[in-house]
């Protein structure tokens, strides 16, 4: 018999589809490529910076004294880690944004790990994938691979701008490795502890929670020289003690490269073992049916925030906590080296040689974290949407303004608890040190905070009206990208009104200076008709799904 070929002279050939492995490859690519820019950018961006304008900041102004002087507070390196080679431009880069580089790839590995994998798991899309010939390990092992590679190009771009900024080779890759090493660990960990829980939310708090540990872990070593050894069961200690632009100690990175393997061979084999939309463990399904605040919809707004709500105040607390016990160390410390007062008020913290000026500094920190948790519980609101679990409610007799409505409320709430619980962290840690600050006035650095965080909601509600794939994004923008364009606009001399588009150029320092009444009434007004916007857009638009 002859073969016949059914595609003709001028017949174009069916195409061949790629193979399952690549095809999945190719979809976890595109789900983290945007992110992945992003992180790249900012972290390789602000590593760079911090060098080129070494010379203007620090060269000439430090003694040899003074450096002696950081290395051995206790307190400058539990904040901060311990400074080395503040000679070198690269060593001080390191030591100023060291840490911050290393929980922002941290927080990003773990975050869109669970995200691309057991949140898709849970939305159902990959249950006609699983249906073929690929095994979930499969698909599991080929998104981890691409999130890790993701990962060490952001820390090989690291390396790279501090090369062009000036640093030496050697000490720019070892830093480098260390980011995207810190970077693939916590990744690894988000991918097993999606296999071990049964839903995206618990799997990213227990991760979340994994990384606060390691970074404390960090703060102790450094800052209590019996507890030293803590630094080796850490990422950002492992980090620490690579040394680089003076030791190059590779040592530490491989402790963390082989620590990362373990945990992604761990999570492939636990992927191996489970069911699709499973996992190691299980809720219990033999207790008693809990009916509290279910009778309303703002009252299961609120039953559902609750957990959430006591994991963010229990990390802001235990962290302002000890702020306050260190604040007679710190104070002291820069009163008595006014070069180093000198370099922070550069860097956007000023008056850190007073008690007040050190509450007010630190606390306007805080916008940040509760910026974020508004943006997070309103794109959980998002994701309910996204999974079809608001199909039914919005059938029947309840409005789509009255459900966001109890959602934004409960969620302002939440955020009005997290900054007062700052504040008497705050004042319970400095008192118990016997600083100079009151409950009144600790309770008003942080309620100061509250026009950013409104800001922050105000655009979440915004983005879940008109982009809800977008919300946490949208909405952690007005902290997270205020905050770091006012430290880049302070620290190279930018004009005055770059550093004005910042929310934080319009808080005052409270305590230590009366509150600006104005910047908070126009924020707030800001924040009210971005709401506004959002409100509307979510009512004309269709539901996703």
């Amino acid at each position: 018999m002859t073969a016949v070929d059914v595609a003709g002279p001028g017949l174009a050939r069916p195409a061949v589809p790629p193979a399952p492995g690549r095809a999945v490859t190719r979809l976890a690519v595109r789900q983290v490529r945007r992110g992945a820019l992003v992180v790249g950018l900012v972290v390789a961006g602000m590593s760079a910076l911090v060098v080129a304008t070494y010379e203007s900041t620090l060269s000439g102004a430090a003694d040899v004294a003074a450096l002696r002087a950081l290395a051995e507070n206790p307190a400058i390196r539990t904040l901060f880690g311990e400074p080395v080679a503040l000679d070198d431009p690269g060593g001080f880069a390191v030591w100023r944004t060291g840490t911050v580089v290393g929980v922002l790839v941290g927080v990003w590995g773990l975050l869109t790990a669970t995200r691309v994998t057991r949140g898709e798991e849970d939305a159902g899309r990959w249950d006609l994938l699983l249906a073929g010939r690929v095994p979930l390990r499969t698909v599991v092992a080929g998104h981890l691979g691409v999130i890790c590679a993701a990962l060490l190009v952001i820390g090989g771009l690291t390396a790279v701008a501090m090369i062009a900024a000036g640093t030496t080779v050697h000490g720019a890759v070892l830093h480098g490795a260390g980011v995207g090493l810190t970077g693939v660990f916590f990744a690894a960990a988000g991918i097993l502890a999606a296999q071990l829980f049964p839903t995206r939310g618990a799997a990213s708090g227990a991760a979340t929670a994994l990384l606060g540990a390691a970074l404390l872990a960090r703060m102790l070593g450094d800052g209590n020289g019996a507890l030293g050894w803590l630094r080796w069961l850490s990422p950002f200690g492992l980090t620490a003690l690579v040394r680089p632009f003076e030791a190059d100690r590779a040592l530490p990175l491989v402790v963390l490269a082989l620590a990362a393997a373990a945990a992604a061979l761990a999570a492939s084999a636990a992927a191996a073992r489970r069911d699709l939309r499973g996992g190691w463990t299980a809720p219990s399904t033999g207790r008693e049916p809990q009916r509290a605040l279910l009778g309303s919809v703002s009252a299961f707004a609120l039953r559902r925030s609750l957990r959430p709500l006591a994991g963010w105040s229990a990390g802001i607390g235990a962290y302002y906590l000890l702020i306050g016990v260190l604040a007679v160390s710190v104070t002291t410390f820069l009163a008595e080296n006014a070069q180093f007062g000198a370099l922070a008020a550069d860097a956007g913290f000023a008056g850190l040689d007073a008690v007040e000026g050190y509450a007010a500094a630190l606390l306007t920190l805080l916008a940040v974290p509760v910026g974020v948790f508004t943006a997070v519980r309103t794109g959980a609101h998002a994701q309910d949407e996204q999974d079809r679990r608001h199909t039914l409610l919005l059938a029947g007799p309840v409005s789509r303004s009255r459900l966001l409505g109890a959602e934004v409320a409960v969620t302002a709430s939440g955020a009005v608890v997290l900054v007062a619980t700052a504040g008497l962290a705050l004042w319970a840690g400095s008192a118990a040190v016997g600083a100079p600050l009151t409950a009144g006035a600790a309770l008003a650095g942080a309620l100061n905070v509250l026009p950013v965080v409104a800001l922050c909601l105000g655009a979440a509600v915004l983005a879940l009206g008109l982009a809800p794939g977008a919300v946490v994004l949208v909405g952690s923008l007005p902290a997270v990208g205020g905050f770091l364009l006012q430290v880049l606009a302070d620290s190279v001399g930018a004009p005055e009104w770059v550093g004005g588009l910042s929310p934080f150029a319009h808080l005052a320092p409270v305590p230590a200076a009366a509150p600006d009444v104005a910047g908070g009434l126009v924020m707030l007004g800001v924040a009210a008709g971005l709401g506004a916007a959002g409100v509307r857009g979510y009512r004309r638009r269709d539901l996703r799904g």
